[in-house]
């Protein structure tokens, strides 16, 4: 059989990772990339639900991945109807239109540990698939209502892989998060474009970071995989190592080789900031032989070197 897979949000940070490693690994696959955006060849309005139906018709997917998404908290915090719109009724339209037009495609759906929230308070050490869903934030809720509705609609037939990724970075990533927010408020430093001071928020807060490279190759597997149908494919995706923010930016000041003075600035504090969040993937171990790969002093090495050639080439 020759699979047939659909990528929405491709364009993106991590959809970009997943064809590079489908590309390289697995080219006897036909990939179908949808993206977002004007003037796009590949351009699909999730909202949009006879736009879906029809992509989904003509492609005949063996496997949807959906990526598509308002990803950054700070985007859902500031256009909370529009991220509900796209998270959960955009994830409806897709998931509505593969029950109806590819019914033995696995449906990929990509959900966030931000769903988790309070729960990080109340458990001790890394969380575990069977925790309450307990969002604190306009993203972190819409993930959870998104991923409550594709596990329901797996007991209605719905092929259905859930997957709850922890903090992932990596070269290409938007500065909007804090790992390459900080690489490239360096990487100016370095080039002297910039005075050698960084503002930063939150640094005592710990999360469970991961190179992206690692949590595609999950996504790539659940679409590949030959699985049992039902709803108790729910994954967590991470490293189960919690990572103090503070330590990360050292990491990359240290690759700076200078002096660099750390100021705490007021508008990087996120509202609702969890102490600490770390999760336990022995599940995806267990069922997909799903384990990180890549170093973190891989990853950090390899964000700072994007953003060191980004600001070199300006």
């Amino acid at each position: 059989m020759t699979h047939r897979i659909l990528i929405t949000g491709a364009n993106g940070f991590v959809g970009s990772a997943l064809l590079q490693l489908l590309e390289r690994d697995h080219g006897g696959c036909k990939v179908f990339a949808l993206g977002h955006g004007n003037g796009q060849e590949n351009a699909i309005d999730l909202l949009d639900r006879n736009a879906v139906e029809r992509a989904v018709q003509e492609i005949q997917p063996t496997a949807l991945v959906h990526l598509a998404a308002v990803a950054a908290p700070s985007d859902a915090r500031n256009s909370p109807r529009h991220a509900w719109d796209v998270n959960v009724t955009g994830t409806m339209n897709l998931a509505e239109s593969a029950t109806r037009h590819a019914p033995q495609a696995r449906f990929v759906h990509v959900s966030s540990s931000e769903a988790y929230g309070a729960s990080f308070q109340s458990v001790r050490g890394p969380v575990t698939e069977t925790v309450p869903l307990r969002p604190m934030t306009v993203y972190g809720a819409t993930k959870a209502a998104a991923d409550l509705m594709i596990g329901q609609m797996a007991h209605d037939g719905l092929r259905a892989i859930r997957f709850r990724p922890f903090n992932h970075t990596g070269p290409g990533q938007s500065d909007v998060y804090v790992v390459s927010a900080f690489a490239r408020q360096i990487a100016e430093i370095v080039s002297g474009k910039s005075e050698p001071v960084i503002r930063v928020g939150n640094l005592e807060a710990e999360r469970d970071f991961l190179d992206v490279r690692d949590v595609v190759r999950a996504y790539a597997t659940a679409a590949l995989a030959d699985l049992d149908d039902g709803p108790e494919h729910v994954y967590n995706i991470a490293s189960g190592q919690p990572r103090k923010i503070r330590d990360i930016l050292d990491m990359l000041i240290a690759r700076s080789g200078i002096d660099i003075e750390v100021r705490a600035d007021p508008e990087k504090f996120r509202p609702n900031d969890i102490p600490s969040a770390s999760g336990d993937a022995s599940k995806a171990r267990a069922e997909l032989n799903w384990t990180p790969l890549v170093p973190f002093e891989q990853t950090i090495a390899d964000v700072f070197g994007y953003w060191q050639r980004l600001c070199n080439a300006r």
